[in-house]
């Protein structure tokens, strides 16, 4: 079985996505880890993310690929693990803006499908129900409250601080939230939308556990287990 979540950015795509994958022994595949590393690539080498001809020049010369230890997933990026530099603010805003290019899009979609094919998987991001895996035995579109989504990035950063302070506040990370809600489902290749035949859960009152046991729920139910 391979299961779609899709869903706006802080919506907890990866964390449930990696829960359900456990539960169900099946592979966690980051599709946002992929663009992410894409977008780590062109700030290293000073490419500025809206340079669209720039990013697609670069392109070329980008390899991307992920590897499993012990159940860990880790991007490699041109043959280093760059999974401990792809989760900061600067990053994820690159990845945003680059994957609204149509052959970025292209590039990695391909790669994510032969991911797919080969393994049982659950896989998150923007377009998979409805572009990456289109016939996935389930599909979820996970969502949340901006406010929501922005009061837990900004626990999760503060906790990556060691506790302490940050400079960036709640209200401003919830504007960054809906720009990029407004650029991903605006963009001309493969917008952000649900599924027809996707599952809806508003996670913006539920806990993890909670909406992990409703896919869990679904999943069994399609796999005729229930």
């Amino acid at each position: 079985m391979n299961i779609a979540i899709d869903g706006p950015a802080g919506a907890g795509k990866s964390t449930i996505a990696k829960r359900v994958a456990k539960e169900l022994g099946s592979v966690y595949i980051d599709t946002g880890a992929m663009y992410r590393a894409l977008g780590l690539y062109m700030l290293q080498h000073g490419i500025a993310p809206s340079d669209e001809a720039g990013v697609l020049a670069a392109l070329p010369l980008v390899d991307i690929s992920l590897a499993y230890t012990d159940g860990t997933q880790h991007v490699i990026l041109n043959g280093e693990d760059v999974s401990h530099l792809i989760r900061t603010e600067e990053v994820s805003s690159a990845a945003s803006v680059i994957s609204s290019y149509p052959l970025v899009r292209e590039k990695l979609v391909e790669l994510q499908q032969k991911l797919a094919a080969k393994t049982p998987s659950v896989m998150d991001g923007r377009d998979i129900g409805t572009v990456v895996l289109p016939d996935a035995e389930l599909k979820i579109y996970l969502t949340a409250s901006p406010e929501t989504r922005a009061e837990r990035r900004y626990k999760e950063l503060v906790e990556k601080a060691g506790g302490e302070a940050i400079s960036l506040t709640v209200e401003e990370i919830a504007d960054d939230i809906r720009t990029r809600d407004e650029r991903d489902m605006n963009r001309a290749a493969s917008p952000l939308r649900q599924a027809e035949d996707a599952v809806c859960i508003d996670s913006s009152f539920l806990t993890i556990d909670e909406v992990t046991a409703q896919i869990l729920r679904l999943a069994a139910e399609r796999s005729g287990k229930s």
